[in-house]
């Protein structure tokens, strides 16, 4: 059980290295202004995000003033969202390059000026995968049948390090006799 719980810490800590974060943040937005978020992103990283303006007045439909255009952008100038004219929408995507992908919310002007609350939600790598719908149970006894195999591969590993170890103090140990 001990040696599982190593070969589980090991994958634990691989996917802490490798993942990317999700954010989640509210901002408000004044009518005619912009508003643009970056994210940095690894290519062949998966992202997904979700938006909605707060209801000013809860249970009554969005004024008309409540509208957005929302756009997401890598660096390059490639577009993989456009909402226009929305009070809420969702993207997701396969980053296709590394670099910083924008989401820029633009507010239609009014008079008087009007202020949303947006809630944004921005998630990429392994926080954008819902692995509640992934995991099933083939597949996690595949999976613990894969970290057997890589416990087996770090046990192996330890004990070369012994044997090697052993190796290099016995090596020493002659070369110390025959000089001395």
């Amino acid at each position: 059980m001990c040696g599982l719980n190593l070969g589980f810490i090991v994958i634990m800590i691989g996917l802490a290295v490798e993942t990317e974060i999700g954010e989640s943040m509210r901002f408000e937005l004044e009518s005619g202004k912009t508003k643009c978020i970056a994210e940095d992103i690894k290519a062949n990283a998966m992202t997904v995000g979700k938006y909605s303006i707060v209801n000013p007045s809860e249970g009554q439909p969005f004024p008309d003033s409540h509208k957005l255009v929302v756009r997401v952008s890598s660096s390059k100038g490639n577009n993989y969202h456009l909402g226009d004219q929305v009070d809420s929408g969702t993207f997701g995507f396969l980053a296709t390059e590394s670099g910083d992908y924008t989401t820029c919310f633009w507010a239609n002007k009014h008079k008087p000026p009007v202020k949303m609350t947006i809630d944004f939600e921005w998630k990429s790598g392994v926080a954008a995968k819902d692995w509640s719908k992934i995991a099933k149970k083939g597949q996690v006894e595949a999976m613990e049948i894969e970290l057997k195999k890589l416990y087996d591969r770090v046990a192996a590993i330890h004990e070369e390090m012994f044997y090697l170890r052993e190796r290099y103090e016995t090596i020493i140990a002659v070369i110390i006799a025959v000089n001395s």
